[in-house]
């Protein structure tokens, strides 16, 4: 078994080993063709701030006080921060490609061909293309944004008039951010890193590089490295496009190359990562499922003054900037109305991932399966 899949896996940082990828021995059997179904259970993220209420009012409260659900990250500086600095470094870079007297004209042109978000990768790439839903867009966390471009003066010259500084040690460029965290209105600073990955064309670990910006190409690293973070990344946009029609069907539906290539190499850390993948996915559909029930039994209580008076809006508001300057502007009442359409969305968003997250298991473990048959191995998650 250890030669067929790591046992133990990586949940953070290459060679943690604290995700624990053993089957459910007592359901472990062979069956009347000699197959040895391995049964593995559902999970989902630990999350230590938050444990999932097993009151349907109570998961209501929980998730319309934006705590329902966490998503791993790799930073401690909001998406929606690092995305606002992001854009203006390739808003620069647009108004360059505009201007054919500029000395960089040629290479701005020569950047933006696969358009202007095909210059950054990783998070930032999820981002800002909206692969993502809203919920992890605003709750995902990073420190550094991921360039990948051949014109490098281009990008160095943009970020050294921007006001980066570039670190002698690291080589990385630095800028110091500043953002109001709702929660406790305090005021934070950090250090905002951005890095060409053209320097990462080298082995990233795992046998796995860095080929460009594309979906398929992000996953193919991620799949490849297997933490938390990376398996929480995929989940969410499997979630959010596997089934549906939206502008990134055709991209979702290219970026499976990258499951079918990572599933030919039958490589032990890649098979545990896949694993891992389906259990997370659907112990996540499992909870959403629960929190869809939920709004769809309570979301009218919001229009309750008893239940939600004034001063509770304003506390559920503070989650998100765009919901405070509605409350702000429109009162109360109007107020009321906007997050009860809101959940009437969120209701039937749920239910459609939730469906999307199943076909999307179901479609990782048939591949996966079908690269084990020639050893009479079958891989399921329990119901």
């Amino acid at each position: 078994m250890n030669t067929i899949w790591d046992i133990k896996a990586d949940a953070v940082h290459k060679g943690d080993q604290l995700r624990d990828v053993s089957p459910l021995y007592d359901k472990t059997e062979v069956d009347e063709f000699g197959c040895s179904h391995y049964v593995f259970s559902k999970i989902i993220f630990n999350n230590p701030w938050y444990n999932i209420p097993e009151n349907d009012f109570e998961l209501f409260k929980k998730f319309l006080d934006g705590g329902s659900r966490a998503y791993p990250s790799d930073g401690i500086i909001p998406c929606d921060i690092v995305a606002r600095e992001a854009r203006k470094i390739i808003n620069r870079i647009v108004g360059i490609s505009k201007d054919p007297d500029n000395v960089y004209y040629k290479d701005a042109c020569e950047t933006l061909k696969d358009g202007k978000f095909g210059l950054v990768r990783g998070t930032l790439k999820l981002y800002l293309a909206k692969y993502t839903t809203r919920d992890w867009r605003r709750k995902r966390f990073t420190d550094d944004i991921d360039f990948w471009t051949f014109q490098i003066h281009l990008l160095d010259h943009v970020l050294r008039q921007m006001g980066w500084i570039k670190n002698k040690e690291t080589g990385e460029w630095e800028k110091k951010v500043e953002w109001i965290n709702l929660d406790t209105g305090e005021v934070r600073y950090e250090a905002l890193c951005a890095a060409n990955n053209l320097n990462q064309l080298l082995d990233f670990g795992a046998g796995s590089y860095l080929e460009g910006t594309k979906l398929g190409e992000i996953f193919n690293k991620k799949i490849k490295r297997g933490h938390d973070v990376d398996l929480s990344d995929m989940i969410n946009v499997a979630l959010h496009n596997d089934g549906l029609s939206s502008k990134n069907t055709d991209e979702w539906n290219d970026a499976w190359v990258s499951f079918e290539a990572a599933t030919n190499t039958r490589n032990t850390r890649i098979t545990s990562n896949l694993i891992s993948l389906c259990r997370y996915s659907l112990g996540i559909a499992d909870y959403l499922e629960k929190v869809s029930n939920a709004i769809s039994k309570y979301h009218e209580k919001i229009l309750n003054k008893k239940e939600y008076p004034d001063d509770s809006l304003k506390r559920i508001c503070r989650k998100s900037i765009h919901w405070l300057e509605y409350l702000e502007k429109n009162g109360p009442d109007a107020t009321r109305n906007m997050i009860h359409e809101f959940l009437l969305e969120q209701k039937d968003d749920k239910s459609l991932h939730v469906k999307n997250l199943k076909i999307f298991a179901a479609r990782v473990l048939k591949l996966l399966n079908s690269k084990y048959e020639y050893l009479k191995i079958v891989f399921e998650v329990e119901n």
